[in-house]
């Protein structure tokens, strides 16, 4: 039989939430199936979509807000309903806080039985949870309405400060059908979705020629100026002003942290002292001590110190958030160092020799101390002897991206391992959390296809352990140093009852790269530098999945590393 009319083509919501994703340039998911979206992910994957599967949705979030950082352009994640969403909504939290541009999508369930509470499959008004933890949210009910909601999704993510998003898209949204070529017409190419914001004149005029009455000026890089990737432009206005610069850890490797105006190695002296301080993506949070008290040279915890404040922000809001910020700079990174280097002019005069001068005596002689502790090989490995080998691997292969996290494992890293390329840091960042380890390594070697070398502490490591397994099944170029001292912090508790084991302690010598072998990658148990160079070197040439149970001092460590005040029974012991 025929009829005079032909049917129309058809297309479905699988297809037209992949078509908005590849018109947008996006090529790659993070992800665990499940109801609803396990279709979703097959059929992405064989319309070339790079889908990589995790075994929590956590980790496939911070695979997402990883993947944001280096490239830029929102990394995307994809989750079940419910419990699903909630294991992802973690990541999606740090991504807002860390200013990552993410998009959590998760399934959900029927919008009528849930808002009648009918109890459905996994039943939860996800939206509404998700709301106050990210920059934005959104719902779409109607395959129509798909182009709309992924291109607003993209524009939140990336637009102004970055950060987290979120996109509910109900089970039936999925098979929802509509005419093939009305829904490619109803597709959004989002244009400009970070446009520029350039600063006004007044205010880089206003920061300048405070920059120009310092006697003692620094600089902090925070990890939102290598998120801008305006890396030529800062280097130019670093180097023009001449002016020492500390950068926070994700910003290591702007400029390489063997750069002579580093001030580094001189960390405590330069904060407490510098008269004008310049503060370009970064923020007066913790990590800072809020600008006041005796990092700031300050005497008491709640007062601020004698520093004027500059603060490069792309948010009004941030500066006076804890002190008061002399001369605020808003707008984008780099149009602001743009502008300033502009402002400049010739003949900038560099700051004062006996500022300069002190900086430099002081960290010949912490450098100096460093080197000495570095050099030595303790009978048992320590941090420092392990460390020593990751950091002249690193050295010897600057592109690789090292992927950091712990207590003690954290600090000591920090101090010891230098970068000598931007991005490529990748650690706990503002809130310190604790987990991030294995996502931010699977991310950094699918988006880069580079080496990665993950330094983690034995405790920290358990929060994403089980996701070597990803990282075997896609074959990744990642080679894990799990610093083993057998607990949290140290293994040398003791639970004075002597009925079980303290709460810090771990199973004694834990053999953490027979996990990696059960996989198929390469375990290695390393007992001093030289297993450790050797198994390091043979990761990084093979490129094989790696991991390599770097056996440390017990006794090595302290109580939650160099954040102890934080720890409410620690401050009662003073």
């Amino acid at each position: 039989m025929t009829t005079d009319t032909q049917a129309s083509e058809q297309t479905d919501g699988f297809h037209l939430v992949i078509d908005a994703l590849k018109l947008n340039d996006i090529d790659t998911i993070f992800a665990l199936p499940g109801i609803p979206i396990t279709d979703f992910l097959r059929i992405s994957q064989a319309e070339g979509m790079k889908v990589i599967s995790f075994r929590h949705e956590q980790h496939a979030g911070n695979a997402a807000a990883a993947a944001g950082f280096i490239t830029g352009k929102p990394g995307i994640c994809f989750t079940v309903s419910a419990p699903g969403f909630l294991n992802g909504l973690t990541a999606l939290a740090n991504a807002t806080t860390n200013c990552f541009p993410m998009i959590l999508v998760s399934g959900s369930s029927e919008r009528e039985i849930v808002d009648l509470q009918q109890g459905d499959y996994e039943e939860m008004d996800q939206l509404a949870i998700a709301k106050p933890l990210c920059k934005a949210a959104f719902r779409v009910l109607h395959a129509e309405d798909i182009g709309v909601g992924i291109a607003r999704a993209i524009r939140a993510a990336v637009s102004g400060r970055p950060g987290g998003v979120y996109l509910d898209l109900p089970a039936k949204l999925f098979a929802q059908g509509m005419d093939k070529e009305a829904g490619k017409r109803s597709l959004i190419k989002v244009v400009d979705p970070a446009p520029k914001q350039i600063p006004a004149p007044d205010a880089v005029q206003r920061a300048v020629d405070l920059l120009k009455s310092a006697k003692k000026p620094l600089v902090i890089l925070g990890k939102g100026a290598a998120y801008a990737q305006a890396d030529a432009e800062i280097r130019n206005f670093i180097e023009k002003s001449g002016i020492p610069y500390l950068p926070m850890s994700m910003a290591k490797g702007l400029l390489p942290d063997n750069h002579n105006q580093s001030a580094s190695a001189a960390r405590s002296y330069v904060l407490a002292e510098a008269d004008v301080v310049m503060l370009v993506g970064a923020r007066l949070n913790w990590l800072l001590s809020h600008g006041k008290g005796k990092t700031w040279g300050a005497e008491g915890s709640k007062s601020a110190g004698k520093q004027q404040f500059i603060q490069v922000d792309i948010s009004p809001t941030e500066a006076d958030s804890n002190v008061a910020i002399a001369a605020p700079v808003i707008g984008d990174i780099g149009s602001c160092i743009s502008a300033f280097n502009q402002a400049m002019g010739a003949g900038w005069s560099k700051p004062p020799s006996d500022w300069t001068g002190a900086i430099a005596e002081r960290k010949d002689k912490n450098l100096t101390k460093m080197a000495e502790t570095l050099a030595k090989n303790p009978p048992v490995m320590n941090f420092h002897s392990a460390l020593n080998v990751i950091r002249n691997t690193v050295k010897e292969n600057p592109k690789a991206y090292l992927v950091n996290e712990g207590a003690n494992a954290l600090d000591f890293t920090r101090s010891i391992v230098d970068m000598y390329e931007p991005r490529r840091r990748l650690d706990v960042g503002t809130w310190g959390i604790m987990g991030i380890g294995m996502g931010f390594a699977v991310a950094a070697a699918v988006v880069t296809g580079e080496q990665v070398i993950a330094v983690e502490g034995d405790s920290a490591f358990g929060f994403s352990g089980m996701e070597v397994e990803t990282i075997c099944r896609y074959n990744l170029p990642v080679c894990i140093v799990v610093m083993n001292n057998n607990g949290i912090y140290k293994g040398t508790d003791v639970n004075p009852r002597g009925d079980a084991m303290a709460p810090t302690q771990f199973v004694k010598n834990a053999r953490y790269d027979l996990m990696m072998e059960a996989f198929g990658g390469v375990g290695v148990t390393a007992k001093n530098p030289e297993e450790l160079k050797k198994a390091l070197d043979e990761a990084v040439a093979s490129r094989k999945p790696t991991l390599i149970n770097a056996m440390i001092d017990e006794s090595a460590g302290t109580e939650s590393g160099r954040i102890t005040s934080l720890n409410p029974a620690a401050a009662k012991k003073k």
